[in-house]
């Protein structure tokens, strides 16, 4: 049996804003950007969940814990014959869980997600330090095709 069999992916609620900051938090890169107890992620999860276009997504182990959480925004868009992109934001899943398959197994479940909401492309941006990362978004068949650029309001 694997790990996979005990794990549940459903759309995030308000009463799993905590955990998923939690989750975020025990990440190297989260530890130095998120601030647990915050109200505005409270705030943050009403917009994301009264926008049809935001889908926030987590992975409930057995025990109810979240271990697992992203993010997927359909964009509307002129480009492509006016095709839907699929973006992926905020992934997380728990350092327990690394190795097992769940990463992918959570992702081909987001990417079929887009197939039925009608996205011709899923895209993602990934910190260029998080090597891993970037290795198993290649593995999954995603290609390096653009540079991303950000802007940060302080």
């Amino acid at each position: 049996m694997s790990v996979i069999d005990d794990l549940k992916l459903r759309q995030a609620t308000a009463d799993d804003v905590a955990a998923i900051v939690q989750l975020l938090v025990d990440d190297p890169l989260g530890a130095k950007r998120e601030n647990p107890g915050d109200p505005a992620y409270d705030a943050a999860f009403a917009e994301i969940d009264k926008d049809p276009n935001n889908e926030l997504w987590v992975i409930d182990g057995p025990d109810r814990r979240i271990l697992g959480v992203l993010q997927l925004t359909f964009i509307p868009g002129i480009t492509h014959t006016a095709g839907t992109r699929a973006m992926i934001e905020g992934v997380r899943v728990a350092d327990e869980l690394t190795g097992q398959g769940v990463g992918t197994w959570f992702f081909k479940q987001m990417i079929e997600r887009a197939r039925e909401k009608g996205a011709r492309l899923v895209q993602l941006t990934s910190d260029k330090t998080r090597k891993d990362a970037i290795r198993f978004y290649e593995n999954l068949g995603f290609t390096a095709s653009h540079e991303g650029f950000k802007l940060k309001f302080e």
